[in-house]
Formats: C-alpha cells, sequence, structure tokens
C-alpha cells in the first residue's frame, strides 16, 4: 500500500476499503421477509440509529415508532444524551416514545437499527444484546453486522423501505407517519435533486401528500424556521473556503471557536456542505468540523460521480453512499487536507503514488 506523507512529515497509510457484498433479488426479498416475521411475531421493539441523527434517521425512527404501536406493539425510541434535543429544524415531530436509556431487560427486546451502515455508528454497546437485531438501511457500504439485515442500496432513503413494511403489513397511514416519512424522503433526496430520487420515490411522495402531508407547512419547518446562529455559522465557513486542484477539491474547515463564536452546536452545521458542493468547478465538497476532543467529523460530497466519496470515506473507518458520506478522524486540517487530495488524484487520475501537501 503506498503511504502519504503529511505535511508534518509523518506518514501512514490509510486502509484499502474492504469489498462491498454482492446481494441477489432472492436473498434481498429473503430479509425483507425475516424482518416482516420479526415485526409480526415479536412484542417489544427498541429503535435506534446512527449517531448525529439526520432527517432519515429521524424520519425512519418516527415512522416505525407509529407503525408498531399501530400494530399493537410496545415500541420506544432510543436517542443517545449527545442527540438530544434533536435539531431544531426536526422538533416540530412528534417526540412519543423516546428515551435516552435501553431498557434493563433488553435481552427480552427486538433491537431495530436504521439508516446505520455499521454498528460502531451507534455508541450504545447495550443494543448488541437484544433478544434480535434487525438491520435496515440503504447504504450500499452497510456492513451486515446484524443477525437480519435488510439493506436496498436501490431505496431512495430507509424511510422508503419502512414506507414498504407499512404496505405490506396493511397498516394505515395516518398523517402523523406520513409526516415522518415525507421529511425523510425530501432532506436524503436533497429536496428531489440528489441521483437517489427514483421514479419509486416520487410515487412515495404522493401517496404521502394525499395521506395528508401539508407541504408549504413542512417545508418552512424543515427549510425556514432557521435560527441565527445556524446562518452565523454558514457565514463563517462561506469565508473560510479553500479550493485547490483547481477547485477540483472545495473544503472548510469550522473549528470549535468557530461554534462557540457562532453560538451553534454541530447540528448547525447541516446544509453547509450543500453550498460548497454548489460551487463550479467543483468535484469534492468537503465539510470538517472540529468537535471538543480535537477529532473533526468530516462530510464529503461528490457533484458528478466521478469520485465514489464512500470509497475515500471507508479508508478511514467511514461509509455513505457514493455522492454523499463521512468519517470522523483524528488528522489535523492540513494532514486531512493532504489526504483527500490524494485520494481525488488516485480516482480521477490513477496518481497512486503522488504525495500532496497542503497549500
Amino acid at each position: 500500500m503506498n503511504w502519504l506523507t503529511t505535511p508534518n512529515g509523518r506518514g501512514y497509510a490509510p486502509r484499502a476499503p474492504a469489498p462491498l457484498p454482492t446481494v441477489s433479488a432472492d436473498a434481498l426479498l429473503a430479509a425483507r421477509e425475516l424482518v416482516l416475521a420479526r415485526v409480526r411475531e415479536d412484542s417489544r421493539f427498541l429503535l435506534a440509529a446512527h449517531d448525529g441523527l439526520d432527517g432519515d434517521a429521524i424520519g425512519s425512527l418516527i415512522a416505525l415508532h407509529g407503525l408498531l404501536s399501530a400494530l399493537g406493539k410496545r415500541s420506544s425510541i432510543l436517542i443517545g444524551p449527545d442527540d438530544l434535543p434533536l435539531p431544531t429544524q426536526y422538533r416540530f415531530l412528534p417526540p412519543d416514545g423516546i428515551t435516552s436509556q435501553p431498557p434493563p431487560d433488553i435481552s427480552e427486546w427486538t433491537v431495530v437499527l436504521l439508516d446505520c451502515g455499521s454498528i460502531e455508528r451507534n455508541a450504545t454497546p447495550a443494543l448488541r444484546q437484544g433478544k434480535h437485531l434487525l438491520n435496515i438501511d440503504h447504504h450500499h457500504d452497510n456492513t451486515r453486522f446484524a443477525a437480519v439485515n435488510y439493506v436496498n442500496k436501490d431505496a431512495s432513503c430507509t424511510a422508503e423501505i419502512i414506507w414498504d413494511l407499512l404496505h405490506e403489513l396493511q397498516a394505515t397511514l395516518t398523517p402523523a407517519i406520513a409526516q415522518a416519512l415525507y421529511v425523510a424522503l425530501i432532506t436524503d433526496t436533497g429536496r428531489f435533486m440528489y441521483t437517489n430520487t427514483s421514479p419509486t420515490a416520487h410515487l412515495m411522495a404522493a401517496e404521502l401528500l394525499q395521506a395528508g402531508v401539508d407541504v408549504p407547512a413542512l417545508y418552512r419547518q424543515v427549510y425556514e424556521q432557521q435560527p441565527l446562529r445556524r446562518l452565523t455559522l454558514l457565514g463563517i465557513a462561506l469565508g473560510q473556503i479553500q479550493r485547490f486542484d483547481g477547485g477540483q477539491l472545495t473544503l472548510a474547515v469550522l473549528s470549535a471557536a468557530d461554534f462557540d463564536r457562532a453560538e451553534a452546536n454541530d447540528s448547525d452545521s447541516e446544509g453547509i456542505i450543500d453550498e460548497l458542493r454548489a460551487i463550479k468547478g467543483t468535484k469534492v465538497a468537503v465539510l470538517a468540523r472540529e468537535d471538543r476532543d480535537g477529532e473533526h467529523k468530516v462530510s464529503l460530497r461528490s457533484t458528478d460521480g466521478d469520485v465514489d466519496v464512500s470509497e475515500i470515506a471507508r479508508a478511514l473507518g467511514g461509509g455513505g453512499h457514493r455522492r454523499a458520506a463521512g468519517f470522523t478522524t483524528t488528522l489535523t486540517p492540513a494532514e486531512l487536507t493532504a489526504f483527500l487530495r490524494q485520494q481525488i488524484a488516485a480516482q480521477l487520475h490513477g496518481a497512486t503514488d503522488r504525495a500532496y501537501v497542503a497549500v
């Protein structure tokens, strides 16, 4: 493996991403049937998602909780203390069933992890102790960590899978469930702009509207009720944009001090990456956010698919989609920049021996 020389002279070798599994249509259908069997047969369900909740995770959790409750099941949504309260734009969704601690008798519960590409993306070890562990997701690089892995990479979002299960179980699509599913759908498809926007996604949207979703009101809640600190943080990020290699890489780094200056939290950075991605000439947009431990949470977006950013993320222990991925790293901003430039060059030009330094 080629070593990367970082600006401080330190060398390291990112690990080669593991080969992605191939799942046949029959295997996918079998996994779906196993999930349906557990929903029909089991009585207690603990629902969780990846740490750092986004719209698809929150919408899927609330929708599945509503579905299970309608079926007469006991259901709780586990959200860790670090993810509470929910991001501002999602607090209008029904908060029923949320707990911050797993039940003491978790070994009697069926645990469902939603929108979670690997078990490591949820920091609650007790989830592994459930009676059954179900993994429902749409990330193509999901590690298939559970006893039952229903991973449909062709679904536009995890919520689309929940919508399909709801139909199979002949449950009523209530306005509250429809609203949660619609939030998940629009946020994960970028308001129907991303390449994961399929014909099925639009059919799903049409049915959700028929079930009572008030589109203008929902859009105002999600996109037009921004606190001032969120826009302040956006302004700081835009003022720190760096571009490399003819603009192919567009990068912004937010320090912990930047968050303090804006009086913002991590969830307030949602959407900034889309502004970077929109800059003309960008192949890969990157936003790195420093946390209180000095690590950086890194979000990546590929504008045209020429670069598979999930491959870059997996090299440092993260994951995601071909055009949207992320990871957490202890690399300094200069080291991170060097790594990203090398990885992008390797994919675009086959420049596997090229070692970049930040400029």
